[in-house]
């Protein structure tokens, strides 16, 4: 067993998931990286370890799968690696509106975005109990802090209870050394856009509406590190949160709907 502490990432392939990777490696952890996708978390491996170091697990592991956290914990066990940190990051936004889709559609998103980080603290909660060590992020999103949009209907939903989630976990075993974060980005410069077929729609949004997935990460985890049960990276996702807390309802809403095709597909 590694004397580092190890840090186990979900969507580790790309974007914010990568970044926050990096982040760790160059505060001295080794890593568990997990997505579909191996190649590039090869790739990101071997860029880690020639600049820090850093020790990276590969899983690669479809989170779909029903069964797929309960599996992915036993390949971990099996190499004997314990896991000091646990990055909640995997996730996509389904298009259209709730009916446009089948519910196995809907049942793949909750699969990934909801159960999933729900299994994975579970599985890894009560070993960091008993170190009297630990840390969890849970990416969340500044969508979880306004109004819903039309399309993309589970989206802020689901970053909403990853919230109030963590929210709960960070209470609960703050006592036990154990500090639990929602990050929740806004814009952020990644693959995100492209796979979710919204990226014509959001180019559209002014420069100062986004932040570098580097930037997103470095203040992620240094927010968890200081035990920041929510936290919004960037002054004008801090405003926009702010801005939907305190204004009316029927307003906030009436905004929503208005700008919805702007973020939002279909």
């Amino acid at each position: 067993m590694t004397s580092k502490r190890t840090c186990l990432i979900t969507g580790a392939s790309a974007g914010i998931g990568a970044a926050i990777a990096r982040e760790y490696a160059s505060r001295g952890w080794d890593l568990a990286l997990v997505a579909r996708r191996e190649e590039p978390m090869l790739k990101l491996a071997t860029s880690l370890k020639n600049e820090f170091g850093t020790t990276s697990h590969i899983f690669a592991v479809d989170l779909f799968e029903a069964d797929a956290s309960r599996d992915l914990m036993a390949r971990i066990d099996k190499k004997n690696i314990r896991i000091d940190g646990l990055v909640n990051n995997a996730g996509y936004g389904h298009p259209g509106s709730y009916l446009d889709s089948p519910w196995e559609d809907h049942e793949k998103f909750l699969q990934l975005m909801l159960r999933a980080p729900c299994e994975l603290a579970r599985a890894v909660l009560p070993s960091m109990k008993e170190e009297g060590f630990g840390r969890i992020i849970n990416v969340a999103s500044l969508a979880g802090h306004i109004p819903g949009s039309r399309g993309h209907t589970l989206y802020a939903a689901v970053k909403s209870f990853l919230i109030k989630f963590s929210q709960s976990l960070n209470l609960e075993m703050e006592p036990y050394g154990v500090h639990v974060s929602a990050l929740c980005p806004g814009f952020t410069y990644s693959e995100f856009h492209d796979v979710n077929g919204t990226r014509n729609s959001v180019s559209k949004m002014p420069d100062f509406m986004w932040m570098d997935a580097d930037e997103c990460a470095e203040l992620g985890v240094e927010a968890c590190e200081r035990n920041r049960p929510v936290f919004i990276p960037g002054g004008v996702n801090k405003f926009i949160s702010l801005l939907a807390r305190f204004l009316p309802e029927s307003l906030a809403m009436h905004l929503m709907a208005k700008n919805s095709e702007k973020i939002r597909k279909g």
